[in-house]
C-alpha cells in the first residue's frame, strides 16, 4: 500500500498544496507551528474519515473559509484509488472514492490503512478510558467492516436509549419502549465485545515478543481487556441495571464502558509505570499495530510518525526506525538532526515554512 500524492485546498493553514511522495521514507520538517502535523492529519483522515487529533471538521477548515478539500492517490495491490474528502463548515463531510460518492463514511475504511504515532499516544497508556476505547475502535474499523457496522448501530441505539431515559423522567409510560433499544444494544454490543476480545488476544500474541525485544528480554507486556460486561451476560445485566439507568438518566452497562490495561511484571503501567516504561509500552503497542494490520489485511499499512522521535531516547528511536523497512513512512520533525542522518536513508525531504513546502531529495 502506497500513497502516491496528496492535494490540499484550504485545509488548516494551507491555501493550496500538492505533494508527491516516495514509497519509502518521507521526512516533513520545519519549525513548530508551520503545518507539519496538518499533512499527517490529512493522510489519516483519508484512512479513517477522522482527525487523529480528535478535531471537528469545522475546525480543520482554513480560517474564514467555508469548506476544504483533501485529495489523495493510493496504490493498493497495484490498483489505483483516489480518495476525495470535502469538508464543510455547516454540513456533513462528503467523501468520494474514484469519483463515486459514498453514502457512509464507514465505506472508506480498508482502502488506506494507516498507523499514526504521536506524543499524544502516551495517553493510551496513562489517559482516560475513552482514549483506549477509541484506539481499539479505530484499529478494528480499519480491518473489519462488520465491526464498523456493529459500532455505528450500537452507538445509534445507545444515543436513542439515553434520550429515552431522560424522557422517562417526565413521562413514566415511555418505559415500555426501552425494550426496543435494549434489544438493539444487546444485538450489536455482543458482537463488539467478541471482536474486541479477538483483537486484544491477537495483539497480545504480537506485543509480547516486540516488548521483550525493546527491553532486552527484561520485561513482558500483557494487555488486559477490562470489559464492562461479558457478551453472555449483557442482556441480563442490562435488565438488572434499568432502575439505576433511569435514576441516572444514562446507560451504565455495555461496551461503551470498556477499558484496557497494560501490565509489566504484574504492575499496571497507568498507575505504577515510570514515564520511560509508559513510552516503551506505547512504542510496543504501535509496532504491534503495524504487524497486526498486515496480518489481518495481507497488506502493509503506511506509518505516520508525528514529531515522536524527540519523545524517545536513542535506544527506543533505534528500535522504531529498525522497523521501518519495506513500509512507507511519513516522519515529521523540527530538523534533520544527526540521529536521522546517520541511522537510515532519507528518501525524500519536505521543508515546511509558513504553510509553504520546499521539496527535495536525499541520496
Amino acid at each position: 500500500m502506497i500513497i502516491d500524492k496528496i492535494e490540499l485546498v484550504d485545509f488548516r493553514n494551507y491555501d493550496e498544496l500538492s505533494l508527491e511522495f516516495t514509497d519509502k521514507t518521507n521526512i516533513i520538517y520545519g519549525k513548530n507551528a508551520q503545518g507539519k502535523t496538518n499533512i499527517i492529519e490529512a493522510i489519516y483522515m483519508c484512512a479513517t474519515s477522522k482527525s487523529h487529533r480528535g478535531a471537528k471538521d469545522k475546525d480543520i477548515i482554513k480560517f474564514q473559509k467555508d469548506e476544504a478539500h483533501i485529495k489523495i492517490n493510493v496504490i493498493k495491490n497495484d490498483i489505483p484509488f483516489r480518495i476525495d474528502i470535502h469538508l464543510k463548515k455547516n454540513k456533513s463531510k462528503g467523501i468520494a472514492i474514484n469519483g463515486l460518492k459514498i453514502k457512509k463514511a464507514a465505506e472508506l475504511f480498508g482502502i488506506l490503512n494507516a498507523v499514526v504515532f504521536s506524543p499524544e499516544d502516551l495517553e493510551i497508556i496513562k489517559g482516560a478510558p475513552q482514549i483506549r476505547r477509541r484506539f481499539i475502535d479505530m484499529e478494528l474499523c480499519q480491518i473489519d467492516k462488520i465491526y464498523v457496522n456493529n459500532l455505528v448501530n450500537y452507538n445509534k441505539a445507545l444515543d436513542n436509549r439515553n434520550k429515552l431515559l431522560k424522557d422517562i423522567y417526565n413521562d413514566k409510560e415511555l418505559e415500555t419502549t426501552l425494550d426496543i433499544w435494549d434489544m438493539q444494544l444487546v444485538k450489536f454490543g455482543k458482537e463488539i465485545i467478541k471482536a474486541r476480545k479477538m483483537f486484544i488476544d491477537k495483539l497480545n500474541e504480537i506485543v509480547k515478543e516486540i516488548h521483550s525485544n525493546i527491553t532486552d528480554g527484561k520485561e513482558e507486556l500483557v494487555i488486559k481487556y477490562d470489559f464492562c460486561v461479558d457478551e453472555n451476560d449483557f442482556e441480563k445485566e442490562l435488565v438488572n441495571s434499568r432502575q439505576r439507568d433511569k435514576k441516572l438518566k444514562t446507560t451504565n452497562i455495555g461496551p461503551h464502558r470498556d477499558d484496557i490495561s497494560f501490565f509489566v511484571k504484574g504492575n499496571n503501567m497507568k498507575i505504577f509505570g515510570s514515564q520511560g516504561q509508559q513510552r516503551t509500552c506505547a512504542l510496543s503497542l504501535k509496532l504491534s499495530e503495524l504487524k497486526l494490520i498486515e496480518m489481518m489485511t495481507g497488506d502493509k499499512p503506511v506509518l505516520l510518525l508525528d514529531d515522536v522521535l524527540s519523545e524517545l531516547d536513542s535506544d527506543r528511536q533505534e528500535m522504531l526506525l529498525d522497523n521501518l523497512k519495506n513500509i512507507q513512512t511519513f516522519i515529521t520533525c523540527t530538523g534533520i538532526d544527526e540521529f536521522v542522518n546517520k541511522r537510515f536513508k532519507i528518501d525524500k525531504l519536505f521543508k515546511i515554512e509558513n504553510g509553504k513546502v520546499l521539496e527535495g531529495e536525499s541520496s
